[in-house]
């Protein structure tokens, strides 16, 4: 790892929330892209999502979703249950900004895809009883529509569309069809 993007880390930490937000900022930018330094950070990001700070849980998700695309040796298939587990964490906040990111994991091959979009099916249907079901099925809906535009494959359109039609509340119903009528 260079140490540029190694001080980004380092500035995580910083008591400066200018500092460590311009950090997540470039790391998450670095990690658009497949890098070499994936697994200098794998073992400490995956402690960081049970960790006691919810800013520490929430960035360790994001960031190990992003670095899906730079892990050849598929070590998100093992670790996917517990970036999975902070999308339902109790600061929504934090669940929210993972759920929010863990389309990305879709990015690294087909069994990565299919892991994500059946949990994210999944969890569209089971999510009526948990609190702001609503903006988690909107999430959801978006997860899939940013997929699709990375991956152009039929089948994830499909399946979103789909979602939307088991959608009861009009309202809601109209809502999410306006993530899929953006370009």
């Amino acid at each position: 790892m260079d140490s540029k993007t190694q001080s980004y880390f380092e500035n995580l930490n910083s008591k400066d929330k200018e500092v460590q937000y311009e950090a997540f900022q470039n790391i998450l930018a670095a990690t658009m892209e497949e890098v070499d330094w994936a697994y200098e950070v794998w073992d400490q990001l995956k402690e960081g999502l049970s960790d006691s700070d919810n800013h520490t849980r929430s960035r360790a998700a994001q960031f190990l979703s992003s670095l899906a695309i730079s892990d050849p040796e598929k070590r998100i298939l093992n670790d996917f249950s517990q970036i999975w587990e902070v999308t339902k964490d109790k600061k929504f906040v934090t669940a929210r900004h993972s759920l929010q990111s863990i389309w990305k994991i879709g990015l690294a091959g087909p069994e990565q895809k299919q892991m994500v979009i059946h949990h994210l099916v999944d969890r569209f249907h089971h999510c009526i009883d948990e609190k702001n079901y609503t903006l988690i099925r909107f999430d959801i809906i978006q997860g899939l529509k940013n997929l699709y535009d990375e991956v152009e494959d039929e089948d994830i359109k499909q399946t979103a569309l789909d979602l939307i039609e088991t959608e009861e509340d009009e309202k809601y119903r109209k809502k999410y069809l306006t993530v899929w009528k953006k370009k």
